[in-house]
């Protein structure tokens, strides 16, 4: 499986760009920390949450780390959102719905995992860890999607399906509700 200390994904320096400067990044199931290093090392402020205390270890001193286990355990991250969240190689689907809510307004969700049909390529082959078509893409209503793939990669050979989404930052203001006392709505 492609997690560990290694480069960053492709899908993840692609769309880096986009990320505002300084904005804190969430690695969700960071493991050995490729993706929380490479944030950092652009300057950003990272939390990394992952259930392994061994991988926790090695990353000491580069950002927030939370050890949990999110699969059985309450979500650690209940009210937070981050600039970027950042999901690789990971799926469990009770999680959706939190880990898009903790895309802050004007942040980015970069997810990338395998995705059906990747049990001919090897692990994960089970069902309950292959996106479904088009689970990402419904995953991310609400946001505005930037980039979507759902194919094969070739280095090595993967089935995956990856997004880049940002939530969008509300500037209505709805003057109705901003009226100065005493003040009657117009029109009215």
């Amino acid at each position: 499986m492609l997690h560990g200390p290694g480069e960053p994904s492709d899908w993840m320096t692609r769309w880096a760009h986009l990320a505002a400067p300084g904005a804190r990044v969430l690695d969700l199931a960071c493991g050995g920390g490729r993706h929380l290093r490479w944030w950092a090392g652009r300057g950003h402020a990272v939390t990394g949450v992952d259930r392994d205390a061994d991988a926790l270890a090695g990353l000491a001193g580069l950002g927030e780390l939370i050890l949990a286990d999110i699969e059985n355990e309450a979500w650690p991250l209940a009210g937070r959102q981050f600039g970027v969240v950042v999901v690789t190689n990971y799926l469990w689907r009770p999680l959706l719905p939190a880990i898009v809510a903790s895309v802050a307004p004007g942040g980015l969700l970069l997810y990338e995992t395998f995705a059906d049909g990747h049990a001919a390529y090897g692990r994960p082959s089970r069902p309950d860890f292959l996106l479904q078509r088009g689970e990402l893409l419904r995953t991310a209503s609400g946001l505005q999607v930037l980039g979507y793939e759902d194919g094969l990669l070739t280095q090595p050979p993967r089935r995956v399906q990856r997004i880049a989404a940002l939530r969008p930052v509300s500037s209505h203001i709805d003057t109705a509700r901003t009226m100065l006392p005493g003040q009657a709505p117009a029109g009215g």
